[in-house]
Parts: C-alpha cells; sequence; structure tokens
C-alpha cells in the first residue's frame, strides 16, 4: 500500500475531477472572453500532472479562436491547475525541504516521505523560480497580523510593549559568476581545483520583534546580500507600509558601533530610543585594554570599572579619563584615540541602567540569532558556495517562511503563472 499510495491516490482523484467538474469535461462551446466568438470544442487533448496525491491524468476539451490565436481549456482553469506538469503542491512542498537542507538531501528525504520524484537540479529551478524578484514588502506579514501580535502581547499590561529592531550583517561564502558552466577539458578525469575563487560576502538584515517577559515574538525580518543603501531602501519601504505600528509600542533600536546602520534609523525612526549594543560596547572596550595594559590584570580592572561607569550614565567621566590616559605605545596611543571616537559617538546610547529600568533590551541578541538562523544555517554549510542570485532567493524564502508569509509567497507565484 505505502508503495503504491501515489498511484492509488491519483486514480481517486482523477474520478473526483471527473465528477466535480462534469460540466466542463462535456462542454462543447465556450465564448472566447477577447471577441465574444462562440468556439466549438476540438477533440479531447490528453495531459498529466504531477500533484502531491499523485500523477493524474485528464482528457479534456480545447476551444481554439482563429481570430485571437489563443486557446482554451476550461477544465485545465476549474480545479486550478497551473502551466507545466508539476503542480503548485508539489513546488510548495519541494520548497520547504531545499530551504532547510541541501538538494541531494533534500531530494532523498522529499521522495521518501511524499513518494514523488524530483530530480535535485529540478528541485533547484522550481524553488529559485518561485523567489524571483521578491521584495521585503512580498514576504511580510500584514499590518494587522502584526498589530494582532502586538495587542496578544500588550494584553494585560497597562505598559505599551516594547518593539525593538535590531540591525546586523554575517557573512556567506558566495562564488562569481564567471564560475557558471562546465570547464573545458574532458569528463572522465581526475578532478582538479576550481579555477575560481570564492569570496565571502556580507549578508546585511534587519528585524523586528517584541519583548514580552522573558520571550521574544518575532514581527519581520528581512536578510539579503544588499549594499547598505539597499538595506536603507528596505527599511524606508516597511516605514511607509505602516507595518510596524509605532503608535501601539515604544521603539528600540539595538545596534553596534557601524555608522551607516546609525544614518538609516536616525532618518527612518527619528524617535526612537537608540541602544548601543552593550556586548559590542563591552568587545571595544576589552580591545583597548589589552593594547594598554595587555594581558594583565589591571586591564580586567579597568574594563570593569568603566562598564560599571557607562552603566550609571558617567559617559562624561569615561571619556575625561580616556583624555587624560597615556599610551604606553603608538598601538595603544591610537587604541585610546579610537576608543575614545567610538565612544563620544554613541554617548547618547550608553545609559544602560536607564534602559534597563524602562524595560528595554541593552544587547543585540535577536538579530544575532536571525544571522545564525535564517543565513548560517542554511548558507555556511561545509564545502557549500552559492551565487549571489541564488543565495538572496533561498534568504527571501527562508524569512518568509519565519514570517509565516510562505503561503502568501506561493499565491503571488501562482497568481504570476496565470498573468503569463
Amino acid at each position: 500500500m505505502w508503495a503504491l499510495r501515489q498511484d492509488l491516490t491519483g486514480s481517486l482523484t482523477e474520478a473526483v475531477v471527473e465528477h466535480a467538474h462534469r460540466f466542463e469535461d462535456m462542454r462543447q462551446e465556450i465564448v472566447c472572453e477577447t471577441c465574444q466568438r462562440l468556439l466549438t470544442a476540438r477533440p479531447l487533448v490528453p495531459r498529466t500532472v504531477e500533484t502531491m496525491v499523485g500523477r493524474v491524468r485528464l482528457e479534456r476539451p480545447c476551444f481554439y479562436c482563429r481570430v485571437c490565436q489563443a486557446g482554451v481549456y476550461p477544465l485545465d482553469e476549474a480545479p486550478g491547475l497551473t502551466p507545466g506538469r508539476t503542480q503548485l503542491d508539489v513546488q510548495k512542498a519541494a520548497a520547504r525541504v531545499v530551504i532547510e537542507t541541501a538538494y541531494d538531501e533534500a531530494q532523498a528525504l522529499f521522495h521518501d516521505l511524499t513518494g514523488v520524484h524530483l530530480g535535485s537540479e529540478r528541485m533547484h529551478t522550481l524553488t529559485h523560480r518561485v523567489a524571483e524578484g521578491l521584495s521585503v514588502l512580498d514576504i511580510a506579514p500584514s499590518r494587522e497580523q502584526i498589530e494582532e501580535r502586538v495587542a496578544q502581547a500588550a494584553a494585560g499590561t497597562w505598559r505599551r510593549p516594547w518593539v525593538v529592531l535590531g540591525i546586523d550583517g554575517a557573512y556567506a561564502p558566495t562564488r562569481p559568476e564567471s564560475a557558471r558552466g562546465r570547464r573545458p577539458g574532458q569528463r572522465r578525469q581526475r578532478a582538479r581545483r576550481p579555477r575560481w575563487k570564492g569570496e565571502p560576502r556580507e549578508v546585511k538584515g534587519f528585524r523586528f520583534y517584541l519583548l514580552d517577559g522573558e520571550r521574544i515574538v518575532h514581527l519581520l525580518r528581512w536578510h539579503q546580500i544588499q549594499t547598505e543603501a539597499d538595506l536603507g531602501e528596505a527599511l524606508k519601504q516597511v516605514q511607509e507600509a505602516g507595518l510596524i505600528p509605532e503608535d501601539r509600542g515604544r521603539l528600540c533600536v539595538v545596534c553596534d558601533g557601524a555608522p551607516w546602520r546609525w544614518e538609516h534609523v536616525e532618518a527612518l525612526f527619528p524617535d526612537a530610543k537608540q541602544v548601543l549594543d552593550y556586548y559590542h560596547c563591552s568587545d571595544s572596550l576589552h580591545r583597548m585594554a589589552k593594547a594598554q595594559y595587555g594581558d594583565a590584570q589591571q586591564a580586567l580592572h579597568w574594563v570593569e570599572a568603566t562598564l560599571t561607569r557607562l552603566y550609571l550614565g558617567k559617559i562624561s567621566a569615561v571619556l575625561g579619563g580616556l583624555k587624560r590616559m597615556q599610551g604606553t605605545s603608538e598601538e595603544a596611543q591610537q587604541a585610546i584615540a579610537n576608543c575614545g571616537a567610538f565612544l563620544h559617538k554613541h554617548r547618547g546610547r550608553t545609559s544602560y541602567r536607564q534602559l534597563r529600568r524602562g524595560g528595554y533590551t541593552v544587547g543585540s541578541g535577536g538579530i544575532e540569532s536571525s544571522n545564525k538562523f535564517i543565513c548560517h544555517t542554511r548558507l555556511k554549510r561545509s564545502g557549500a558556495w552559492g551565487y549571489e542570485v541564488n543565495c538572496n532567493q533561498m534568504l527571501a524564502l527562508r524569512c518568509a517562511t519565519y514570517n509565516g508569509t510562505f503561503d502568501q509567497v506561493f499565491v503571488r507565484h501562482q497568481e504570476r503563472l496565470r498573468a503569463a
């Protein structure tokens, strides 16, 4: 029964389609939607499609308009068939497996679990065709869905919930476009080292989430191999679409010290509470102390005292101490100057005690975990190198899955197929 399940359910589906759409099967005339001419049925045309319930064979009447030079198959439209042999339900299930694991492994798992056979190259083609041209708004939940999550987090409290925006980057291994195609030479020979050289590219992304006690409630994430301007444009689209209800929550932005991130934040969310990630700040202080004091215990004492002053909001005392500090070497003097400039630039973002009392987060763990979960889990696999366009399409589908909008992406894909 397990081996024959696809044949059995496929035969049942043929009978159901024949019974449910008997009128379309027996139709003899139809009106052309373009020229309003009356068209008569031509001989039945067979078609076989692959679905999750098995291989389904249909024989449907064809209507052809000589004036418009277009054919119509009503029995294709009635059950919602799409162009091609492999139907959307198979493509959707295959994409769900592909975005979680490598193609060869996905092919074996898909066949074992469903009984449907798809080659790894076919799975690759179908998956990336679905993801063509996806933007942040295509994979984003609706404003109503986001407001519902915000309302659930605010239930039972008199405070507005904390909405956190994290922006960060992670590196993914990529290969150049010149690596496409086969290498010249004989096929049956010892494998050679590839002539192309891979390059790690930064996947820049952002994530909106809620703080609900000890729990994080996810709202929206978007990760792509993109420039700083592209990420700013994606943030602008989210802000202009009004997806994040700033009036129903207290927006807090947590980032590391990279200047470009704060430029976008100040331009798009000027009223948000800005927080320099505590752990990146601590890392900067540790590097400076190591350059000044080496690995001595004095370095640890200085860092702990400085972090305590920052926590208490005494940023002016910290900056004054750095100005008076004499470097033990040229390298140490440069590290002191860099640390002072870094803290001066972010002096309004380090009042950690005040932020904690207000319920805000001071760490960027939410976006760091998103980097690992969205990017590293799928793209940073042993020996894997991906083309930039393929990586971005994979990232878009993974973001859609964990935004809860994977079905929405396939509705868009179905509409594109029907329009084509």
